[in-house]
């Protein structure tokens, strides 16, 4: 019964790391991000197949239990997430700020241009093709 349990485990971790490898902002980042989630599968199938090495572990650092090792690195990695997702979300407010004060310009009426109404829009969709 446990061995099914731990191939269950590690199937969940497997395809947890490939759902996060998925997507990312330059090559870089992508790169790191792939280099620890590949550390981070091989360190969760070893503490599924031998737990008694993840609890030697907690003990060395001062942990009395092998759970209690892995609570504390969840929480390390879920304040981590916090922290990236801020970022990303006040990245992406100011990047949406800017692009509707554009637009708020690129649409204001200009009488003197009585001949071109359209000049505005024209202008706005040359420079999202540029941008693509």
């Amino acid at each position: 019964m446990q061995i099914i349990v731990q191939i269950a485990l590690v199937l969940a971790v497997v395809i947890v790391s490939l759902a996060l490898m998925r997507g990312g902002s330059n090559a870089r980042h992508l790169a790191i991000r792939r280099i620890m989630l590949v550390i981070f599968a091989v360190v969760a199938a070893l503490s599924i197949f031998f737990p008694e090495l993840l609890t030697m572990l907690a003990r060395s650092l001062g942990i009395g239990r092998g759970t209690d090792l892995v609570l504390y690195g969840l929480i390390v990695s879920f304040l981590v997430f916090m922290a990236t997702t801020y970022q990303r979300f006040r990245h992406m407010e100011t990047t949406l700020t800017q692009l509707s004060r554009r637009i708020a310009i690129d649409e204001t009426p200009r009488p003197w241009l009585k001949d071109a109404p359209k000049a505005s829009s024209t202008l706005f969709s040359e420079r999202m093709q540029e941008t693509e």
